[in-house]
This record gives C-alpha cells, structure tokens and sequence, in this order.
C-alpha cells in the first residue's frame, strides 16, 4: 500500500508493534535515551496473555535494567526454591540463594503486562491501544529511510525503525513476505489457574517429569493473590492435538502426587488456555530493511524449558540499544542476539534430545539430589542465573561467576 513520504515532523525514531514484554523493554530503554518512540497494540489493556507465569532469574535482572518496579503487581510471589519430581517419583528441593536479592518469581501477566506498559509511559513512550496492524511500506525517497505501518482504523504511522515484537505469527513479518504459514512452533502449553489450594503448593513451586511428558513436564507456580498457575508443556512432535491435551490435562489432575500437591479441595478457576510457543531462534528471521524482531517474533523462548519473558525482554532491549548506537543497526543486532541467545538455544536443545529419555531424565534428578552444591548450583543454572551454554562460551566468563547479587 503506498503512502505519502512523511515530513521529519510527523515521523517518530521508532515504532514498536506490540506492547508485551519484549516491546515495552524496547520502548522503555529508547525513552530513557531521548528517543521519540510510540508503541502499538491491538489489545487494551490489562489484557490476558496464556503464560506459566514464572520469572527466572534472566527476566528479573531484564526488568530490573530497564528500572521496572515489581511492587505494584498484586501477584507477585517470590520463589526461593523449586521441587522437582523425577519419573520415578524422586522429588528433591533446589534451594536459591536467600537473603541476596530475588532469583526466581511468578507473576500473572495480566498484571505484569499492564504495569510494564505503564512503565514504558511513565519513562516517556507513547503508547496507543486498539490498533489492528495491516500491512507495511518501507520508504526510500524522502533522503532517510523510513517506513510506514498501516492500521485496520486508517491510522498511519511513520518511523525511521520499527521493532517487531507482535508475536509468534508476527503480521509485520508476514507483510514483508518472511511468514511461514505451517510453522506451529516448537512447543505447546497448556494452563489453568486454581484458587482454594491447602496443600504444600500454595508456596512451593513445582516441576513435575511426567514420563508421558518428556522431555516436557507439568508445573504449579504460586502467585501472592492466593492462586496457582498450573499446566503442563510438551514438544511438538506432530501427533498432540489440543483436544488430546485436554485429556492429558484431565488424567494430570487425577494424578495422587499431583492432588497431594494442590490439597484435595483446589478448584480450577476460569477456563484452560492452550498456546503455541516458538523456540528456534537460530532459523528465525531476525531483520529486513529497516525491521527488527523481538521476542515471539524471533522465536527466542528457551527451548529447554518453554520460558520466554527473560528471552523476550533481553531481545527487546538489544534492539533498543542497537538503535541507539546506530551505525549498522540490523548487523549489530543480529551479532548480538547470536552472541547472548545461539550458543544457548543450541545446548539447550541437545539436552533436551537426551531429557526425552525416561532413563536419561531419571539419572539426571539424581545427579542434582547429590549433595548441597549439586542442588544450589543447578537451581541457578536452571533459572537463568548464568547464560546456559557459558562454560562453552569463554567471552561470557566473569569473575564471580554463579556467585552474583540476585535482582532486587
């Protein structure tokens, strides 16, 4: 759709599409910096978002650069140790450092969301609800480069950069003719939140190793408001459908290790939600012309663990500081997205090849039972503490290496 070359005027630095975590941290850092940025969502907000809810200790020190205050989410639950069942039934506690700043926490993103948004304001971002984006034009007669974003309303914005961060099927991509029509994503999610809950899970968080579920598992995260989020994820591999999982998510529930957890008199509260999750940001499409993308938009959720708010903040606010650097911006992003994401994505994926092994999986929660360190120190490998793959990657090594402040 061709459009009118905007005056310098009417045209912003940059326009975010989407206003979820990786957008939000984007527009938060450009703001700080003086930018003149504006953020477009097709929903209103507070807004649902289908999510396990947890924060690992990447999202926390994310939120914690671009200056997020987490006091005003009701939900917010600290978490200082997780309990991890093994298919064989073996369950042990990975205790978090205490006393030291905040490591891991859960956080319902309908609050979350709606808080970030009104940080990225607060901070100096323009952000406008309600928009449906349409369809795209790059423009290269008016001296600069800029591109023009359409909208379902008539609405027509203008910036020198756009950032992505509109989700797994990214329209903004599809407009520039990178979509993939048949990709469904590496995972698929499914939750529930529960209230009335007695048992040792109103302040323990849980991770089950279903054997029927590897290398997925099922969870129950505690949330400061009384609830629990509970579900279960699985890799796709072409055969789960979402009416399977719902037999799957009924048969879990039934489970005596699982009710034990919840205490026999939980109720499930409003209705289950499945969702797709996209984690091969190594195949993604990271840029074109004068695009980033951030997020769900570059697939950048851990493939070991279905996680992706640390990942999504962490891109957004790479392609912030790209911009802000300036100089080639599309090739410093992508040097550093590989930099911080692929060495990751990539360990994370061999082990969960090997997780997929009931015998593997089961060997492996005994390794961490071993004694106090094995515990502590995997705990904080997983939840994000340290880059995953950093003991392959020297230039990420530091000195205090698994021995920093948590966030907070």
């Amino acid at each position: 759709m061709p459009s009118t070359p905007a005056s310098p005027a009417d045209t912003y630095d940059v326009l975010i599409v989407g206003a979820g975590p990786s957008g939000t941290a984007a527009a938060t850092v450009l703001a700080a910096a003086g930018r003149r940025v504006v953020v477009a969502d097709k929903a209103s907000f507070p807004r649902d978002k289908c999510c396990g809810d947890g924060l690992t200790t990447l999202a926390l020190r994310m939120l914690e650069r671009i200056g997020f205050d987490p006091r005003p989410v009701a939900s917010w639950q600290t978490v200082d140790s997780a309990w991890l069942r093994s298919p064989s039934g073996r369950e042990v506690e990975v205790p978090l450092p205490r006393g030291r700043g905040q490591y891991a926490a859960v956080a319902a993103r309908l609050q979350l969301d709606n808080e970030l948004v009104k940080h990225a304001r607060a901070t100096g971002a323009e952000v406008r609800e309600n928009l449906v984006f349409s369809g795209l034009t790059v423009n290269y007669a008016t001296g600069s480069r800029t591109a023009t974003a359409h909208f379902d309303s008539g609405e027509t914005i203008t910036a020198r950069w756009i950032i992505a961060a509109d989700g797994m099927w990214s329209p903004v991509r599809k407009s520039m003719g990178h979509g993939d029509d048949g990709y469904r994503g590496e995972w698929h999610a499914f939750r529930q939140y529960a209230d009335n809950v007695t048992g040792p899970a109103a302040h323990r968080l849980y991770v089950w190793f279903e054997e029927d579920l590897l290398p997925g598992y099922a969870w129950s995260f505690p949330l400061a408001d009384g609830r629990v989020n509970i579900g279960f994820g699985v890799l796709r591999d072409g055969k789960r459908r979402t009416k399977d999982m719902g037999r799957e998510w009924a048969n879990l529930l039934q489970r005596r290790h699982i009710v034990d957890a919840l205490g026999p008199g939980f109720r499930l509260v409003d209705r289950h939600t499945a969702w797709p999750i996209p984690a091969g940001i190594t195949d993604a499409v990271l840029s074109a012309d004068n695009v980033l993308f951030v997020g769900d938009a570059a697939r950048a959720t851990d493939t070991l663990t279905g996680e992706g708010i640390g990942q999504a903040l962490e891109t957004g606010i790479l392609a912030a500081e790209s911009i802000i650097a300036g100089g080639d911006v599309a090739r410093n992003y992508e040097a550093q997205v590989k930099h911080h994401l692929f060495a990751d994505h990539r360990m994370s994926a061999a082990l969960g090849r090997l997780l997929a092994r009931p015998t593997v999986a089961r060997g492996a929660i005994r390794v961490v039972a071993t004694n106090d360190w094995t515990r502590r120190n995997f705990a904080r490998w997983m939840f994000e503490d340290e880059p995953r793959a950093a003991v392959f990657t020297p230039k990420r090594w530091h000195r205090g290496f698994l021995d920093r402040e948590g966030a907070y």
